[in-house]
């Protein structure tokens, strides 16, 4: 089934997933990591999105977005897209097209789910089996969250703020979260959340956007077929 058209509410962070092409490379060496968090920054300011945690895959990236306005994160994505494309091509002396085609989008409930959604990506690289643990990924915003080491393109959430009243304190809290592992439900209903656009959170949130957005944003009940209907 196709997924739905993907939307948008300001102030309502999304978790986003980007791939390369038939799964094909994004970064080949250091300096293409480099100059894609470096866009991203730049097409984040001038767009008015607020990148709370990141991971950047070989071949696809994971975002965590607060877009201040409807249209803030595909103007973002346009703006890096087409600028990263050109510098992939040139660099590699390649043509066509790199990404997927459309980039996946679910709307989180900050409160249920930011935390979590942060450490799913930021465990990424454990799950692909790249590394051991988060600390030992050089791409990613863990370590900002739970070693406090600068990276311009962060914004940190309110509720990541709230996990002490110093810099040291969060981040300690922030590195307890990671004795902890997601259970398998909980990586799977994100996955299944981002890839088909569903909504990730309460049954009283989904509701609200449900109304808000006057669109369904939860799949259909599983069941049998209504009768009399091909």
């Amino acid at each position: 089934m196709a997924r739905l058209p993907r939307f948008f509410v300001p102030g309502v962070p999304l978790h986003v997933i980007q791939r390369g092409n038939n799964r094909g490379t994004l970064f080949s060496q250091i300096t293409d990591y480099q100059v894609y968090k470096d866009w991203l920054k730049e097409a984040a300011q001038s767009h008015g999105c607020a990148i709370h945690a990141y991971v950047l895959m070989t071949n696809h990236v994971h975002l965590l977005v607060t877009p201040t306005h409807e249209d803030s994160l595909p103007k973002t994505f346009q703006s890096l897209g087409r600028r990263y494309v050109q510098y992939f091509n040139k660099t590699y002396e390649r043509t066509g097209t790199l990404w997927e085609g459309r980039y996946r989008a679910t709307l989180i409930e900050s409160e249920a789910y930011l935390l979590t959604c942060c450490r799913y990506i930021e465990l990424n690289p454990v799950r692909a089996e790249i590394v051991g643990h988060a600390r030992d990924y050089r791409w990613s915003s863990y370590h900002y969250h739970a070693e406090g080491k600068a990276d311009a393109l962060l914004t940190p959430h309110s509720l990541y703020q709230r996990l002490g009243d110093t810099a040291e304190a969060r981040q300690q809290a922030y590195r307890a979260l990671f004795r902890h592992h997601l259970s398998g439900e909980t990586v799977d209903a994100i996955r299944e959340a981002t890839n088909k656009a569903w909504v990730l959170g309460s049954d009283k949130f989904k509701d609200r956007l449900a109304r808000k957005l006057e669109r369904r944003v939860t799949p259909l009940p599983r069941g049998r077929p209504a009768l009399g209907k091909d």
